[in-house]
């Protein structure tokens, strides 16, 4: 089992043709993932070639692409100012899953196709700014390397491209069903909360690691939802502990405004909801290791 992203998955690229989108196209490819063809309507009809050992075709509209190819999960890797028309005419087309690499995205285009999506009651987004979704062994879509870990029974859901690497690589010999990088801005598709509701019910998630950061209270209200809803060991870290106040760190929606938002704040919420939180990402990884040993 998986949450989101399986073997079956069928993907698309949006923006396959890009110097990004051929990369990361060449990568996911490499790792196993199923992809069935890119979208850019200036290179329709034409290919795009893959080390000599695939040819990948180029379709005009996600439409088509889904009509010709049964595809059911788009990644899109097109600049911010192109964004918000490349997710619409996803959602429009029926994909089911949409993981929106880019950063840089305005906050007011997110807001519109988060609406979208919500309002077609089919797709799921995950992103914007966000290094994507694994399912080791099966599916990779985005940026997240494929040879940092196996498949195993922990799930993990991050606002942290560089922290859902390094768990993923410290508790590599334990490996992982799904990971979900969820991104840092402050409107986003999928939530820890969506991510967490996802592995409860995933039978062979049998614990979760949730990373999160300063700013806004997504953290506080996943501890009411682990409170109430979730029966699996979570293990918790959140990053900026040593963030000065009212500075935004890294992501748009790391901004700290008096005692709201703060790392602590976050992890007295999440501690009261009976989740284990690491002071140092290797921390966490260490907390995971014994939840899992003593389950064994």
């Amino acid at each position: 089992m998986s949450i989101f992203l399986n073997a079956a998955s069928k993907v698309i690229v949006q923006g396959m043709t890009g110097s990004e989108g051929q990369r990361h196209t060449r990568r996911m490819l490499a790792s196993g993932t199923t992809i069935v063809g890119g979208v850019n309507a200036r290179k329709a009809g034409t290919t795009v070639d893959f080390d000599g050992e695939q040819q990948q075709p180029v379709f005009g509209t996600v439409s088509e692409a889904v009509a010709e190819t049964g595809a059911d999960v788009s990644v899109v890797f097109v600049p911010p100012a192109f964004t918000k028309d490349a997710v619409l005419e996803a959602i429009e087309a029926g994909i089911g899953l949409v993981v929106v690499i880019t950063e840089g995205v305005p906050v007011h285009d997110t807001a519109v196709f988060f609406a979208a999506a919500e309002a077609s009651g089919t797709t799921r987004i995950v992103g914007p700014n966000c290094p994507g979704v694994i399912t080791p062994g099966e599916s990779n879509t985005g940026i997240i390397p494929a040879n940092i870990a196996g498949k195993g029974s922990i799930g993990l859901v991050s606002k942290s491209g560089t922290l859902t690497y390094q768990l993923m690589y410290e508790l590599r010999d334990i490996g992982f069903t799904t990971a979900v990088g969820i991104g840092g801005d402050p409107i986003i598709g999928t939530t820890h909360i969506d991510c967490l509701r996802a592995f409860e019910a995933d039978p062979e998630t049998v614990a979760i690691i949730m990373v999160g950061e300063i700013g806004g209270d997504a953290e506080e209200r996943a501890a009411d939802f682990i409170t109430e809803h979730v029966t699996k060991p979570v293990v918790g870290y959140v990053a900026g502990f040593t963030a000065p106040e009212g500075k935004t760190m890294g992501h748009a929606g790391a901004i700290v405004s008096g005692s709201s938002g703060t790392a602590e704040a976050k992890k007295s919420a999440l501690e009261a909801a009976g989740v284990r939180v690491g002071k140092t990402p290797s921390e966490t990884a260490q907390l995971m290791r014994d939840v899992i040993e003593s389950m064994s």
